[in-house]
Parts: C-alpha cells; structure tokens; sequence
C-alpha cells in the first residue's frame, strides 16, 4: 500500500502533487472513500466535527473530501463488523484512495482491526492511504502516552505498519504541548525512529521508500 502520512491534510500545492504522484493519475480520475471512525474515540470530537470533515466545512482549510475527486463515499469502520466482509471488501478494493481523519489513533487502531480493515491492506498495492493525525500515526508502531485519549491505561501501540512514529501539529499556534521541546521528549519516550511534523509536512511512502514532503517545518528525529 502507497501512503502519504500528514499532519493536517492536502494543505498545499507540495502535499497535492505528492499524493497526485502516489495516485499515478489526476485526481479528478479517482474515487475515495472518507474513513471518520477516528473521531469517535476523541474527546474533542463530536456528531458535528463528522459532518465538517464529511461535507468539507471545516473553516479556513480545503478538506480531504474537497481535492476534486471523481467519487466520495463514507467508510464507517465500526459498523463493517456487521454488514459481512463480502459487501464492504468490494468497496475498499474499488477505491484509489483511502482518506482517513483524525482523532484517536488506538481507538482507529482498535476499529481497523476489528472490521478486518487491518489484515486487508497489505493486498492493497495500488491504494492510496491519505492519513490525516491520527490517521497517519495509527499506521506507526507507538504514538506516545501523551497522545493515548481512548482507553488511558491501555497501551499506546499502534498497527506498526511503518517502521517510525508521528508527532503531528508540530508548533501549532497556542498548543503548547506541540512545541519543538515537547517532541523532544516525547521521541526520549518513543526510542524509535522518528519524524515531527507541521501542518504543511507530509510522508510519502511508496516501495518501502520515504520522502519528506514540506513546505513547513520538520524534525527527524532517533535517527
């Protein structure tokens, strides 16, 4: 599976061009599939920040839902469980791309699992993962205890489908706890390879390669 691991999502012309090449053809060409399921394990998330990432409202910023694409559909990774493998298997193997929002990664990590989403992606050679937050820091294999909000006392263990971890919002304005120090010692804790990134940074995977998309501001960090 191709993936381009963000921050923030498409936020701009670097990140789009990025993911244009994962693709292999224009946008406007493929069909996505929005997968939500992350928000459902966060506090500060709600029916309401669903919507605006699902209709692409979110102020200030082009959504994933957005970019142009042929076709959208939603992917709700907690109901898959019931609706049988045969139905919904379909639907993922058809799409170009997967956009996976942010919120909790263990809580996605935990649905991704059960739904069977998990053990389906290494046969999908040709998809796209476009992860925003917690959708790119669920495929690493630890996100950190500072980042745990679903299940606190559980472990922070992620699906470990790359081979470093994600500090997202890398000095987001007023968020403090995102500082350049901050993942500092959150990569202390990690001990594994590492990469903070800003939202205007993307990780492009592709063939095992990775390639550092920015026009912002990154660390690399336990290298």
């Amino acid at each position: 599976m191709k993936m381009l691991l963000t921050s923030g999502g498409v936020t701009n012309s670097s990140i789009r061009s990025a993911l244009v090449e994962l693709l292999g053809k224009p946008i406007e060409e493929c069909h996505a599939l929005l997968i939500p399921t992350a928000q459902w394990g966060h506090p500060m998330c709600s029916p309401q920040t669903v919507w605006m990432s699902t209709a692409g409202r979110w102020p200030d910023q082009q959504g994933l839902t957005e970019l142009g694409w042929r076709s959208v559909g939603v992917l709700e990774l907690s109901a898959l469980p019931t609706i049988g493998r045969e139905r919904w298997e379909s639907w993922v193997a058809a799409a170009d791309a997967l956009l996976v929002d942010g919120g909790e990664a263990i809580y996605l990590s935990r649905w991704m699992r059960e739904s069977g989403l998990a053990d389906l992606l290494p046969s999908l050679a040709d998809t796209v993962w476009v992860g925003v937050s917690a959708g790119s820091m669920v495929m690493t294999p630890r996100i950190g205890k500072q980042f745990v909000e679903w299940d606190v006392e559980g472990s922070d263990e992620a699906l470990g489908l790359v081979d470093f971890s994600i500090f997202p919002h890398l000095d987001y304005p007023g968020w403090d706890s995102n500082s350049s120090d901050s993942a500092a010692r959150w990569a202390a804790e990690i001990e594994g390879h590492s990469f903070a990134i800003d939202d205007h940074t993307a990780l492009a995977i592709q063939e095992g390669e990775v390639r550092v998309v920015s026009e912002g501001k990154w660390l690399e960090l336990n290298a």
